[in-house]
């Protein structure tokens, strides 16, 4: 654990390497995005083609460390791939068409607050406490500030379309991460998050045939920027990003991994200004901080009822799916508590 000092803690440098992993690669995929989309302008094969490829080597790698997975694990990730990272994360690559990748990413950063909201008004489910009402109110603060009418601070609104959208993909995505509370999987973390990605990927390339996409594609035009950025998102995005998170699940605790949550929203509007020609306005301001302290107020609030420790939460988790303790690490979606839930629902990030 951070903070506790034994022969068995990683060095702090490690430590830091992967929390600036975790900051700084997810929170900059979603420029990632926005450079692929120039000259790969496709919905469905580009996340394809990301998803098909980082998945099968983490397959690869995942498989022999763990038990064969089973159909029904098959069936459950192909359930959940298909929420977080074929619906989810479609509707974020569509609405990058309209919608700076800075914007973007604001306007998911209320996964949380939308996770808060399916968990409350599920049957049996947990009511918030008055913080994290108090941070509901400001996430909707913040959203309403971005779409908001255009003489609001000066400054035009995000697009209407692209924002609805969005919202979609957080409610689309916070849903998938709660069926995931009881879905059947591996006893790898990894090897679940390979299965969820291989089954999102064949969808997005199925729907891409569909749609006539491949006809769309001119190789010869794809710029060098466009494909390096689709490299990025595949080797950091989806697999060292993700990586660095779960290893941070073993040595740290759910409340200080949860920082990435609204540390991200603000790497990526900062990227979009310095690297990708987006604007910065008093608006996008105004909305960073309120939407930013927003979901600190969510999760700081949760963090209250943080499990004594990470071996106790995968000894409770283990228990919930009728399986061994796993002396590995916890399983990347199941959650037994709701700031649990919060933290890992994400774990591969919507971008």
């Amino acid at each position: 654990m951070v903070g506790q000092h034994s022969s068995n803690d990683p060095p702090l440098y490690k430590i830091i390497l992967a929390y600036l992993s975790v900051y700084l690669i997810w929170g900059s995929t979603y420029l990632g995005i926005k450079f692929c989309l120039e000259t790969l302008p496709t919905v469905f094969l580009l996340p394809g083609v990301r998803f098909i490829l980082a998945g099968t080597a983490l397959y690869v790698w995942a498989r022999p460390r763990a038990t064969r997975p089973t159909l029904r694990q098959w069936r459950d990730a192909a359930i959940v791939g298909g929420a977080l990272l074929y619906i989810a994360n479609g509707c974020v690559v569509w609405a990058q068409t309209r919608v700076p990748s800075g914007l973007t990413a604001l306007l998911v950063a209320v996964v949380p607050i939308c996770m808060v909201l399916l968990e409350w008004i599920r049957p049996r489910g947990t009511r918030p406490t008055p913080m994290v009402i108090a941070g509901l109110v400001l996430g909707l603060i913040g959203v309403g500030i971005l779409t908001g009418p255009e003489n609001l601070a000066g400054e035009s609104r995000v697009d209407l379309t692209g924002a609805v959208v969005l919202i979609l993909a957080c409610f689309v995505w916070s849903a998938g991460s709660l069926f995931s509370r009881r879905a059947a999987k591996p006893s790898s973390p990894y090897l679940t998050a390979s299965m969820q990605m291989i089954s999102a990927g064949i969808l997005h390339l199925v729907s891409g045939t569909i749609a006539g996409e491949w006809a769309m594609l001119n190789l010869p035009a794809v710029s060098i920027k466009s494909a390096m950025s689709l490299l990025y998102l595949i080797l950091f995005g989806s697999i060292i990003g993700f990586t660095a998170y779960m290893w941070l699940m073993q040595v740290s605790t759910p409340s200080r991994v949860a920082t990435y949550a609204y540390v991200n929203p603000v790497v990526a509007v900062f990227l979009g200004w310095a690297f990708g020609r987006e604007g910065l306005s008093s608006r996008t301001f105004l909305a960073t901080a309120v939407i930013v302290a927003a979901v600190a107020f969510i999760t700081s609030a949760q963090s209250r009822a943080e499990p004594v420790s990470l071996s106790e939460q995968a000894v409770d988790t283990d228990r919930e799916r009728g399986g061994p303790p796993d002396s590995d690490t916890p399983d990347q979606f199941v959650c037994a508590t709701p700031s649990k839930d919060l933290l890992e629902a994400p774990a591969q990030s919507c971008g």
